[in-house]
């Protein structure tokens, strides 16, 4: 029995489908042979039929969508970028800070050397929300 998509909108991706869907919402709706040559060229060797299957996989699971009016298949994300990335922000803040974005930010700053330019735009983010609308 498949899951409706709204269901499908809280699916976490694993790190090979996340792999797949950077692919897709950077060059759009494509073919199997299209993402696997790219995962080859950026991520590391990966067999063309092991992204076939991963691929109808993530057709059922309600990842992606498959056009098949024509001979080759067409894939496309079923859920925006940034839909999925804030969902799996939302759920990683949720259970590594118990919910707190604020411990979240201040582990990402103290762990990394933040330029100057980040910085400026972290405060202007965090000027243009403390203004009342």
């Amino acid at each position: 029995m498949k899951a409706s998509k709204k269901e499908n909108s809280h699916l976490e991706p694993t790190r090979s489908e996340l792999e797949i869907l950077q692919v897709l919402w950077q060059y759009g709706p494509s073919t199997v042979r299209f993402v696997n040559d790219h995962l080859n060229e950026q991520k590391r060797e990966v067999q063309y039929t092991s992204t076939l299957k991963l691929m109808q996989i993530m057709v059922e699971k309600g990842l992606l969508n498959r056009d098949e009016s024509q001979m080759k298949h067409v894939y496309s994300a079923a859920a925006g970028e940034s839909q999925t990335k804030s969902f799996l922000l939302d759920k990683f803040v949720d259970t590594m800070y118990n919910g707190s974005a604020s411990r979240l930010m201040m582990q990402l700053l103290g762990n990394k050397k933040t330029s100057k330019k980040e910085l400026d735009a972290i405060r202007e983010l965090i000027k243009k929300m403390d203004k009342p609308d």
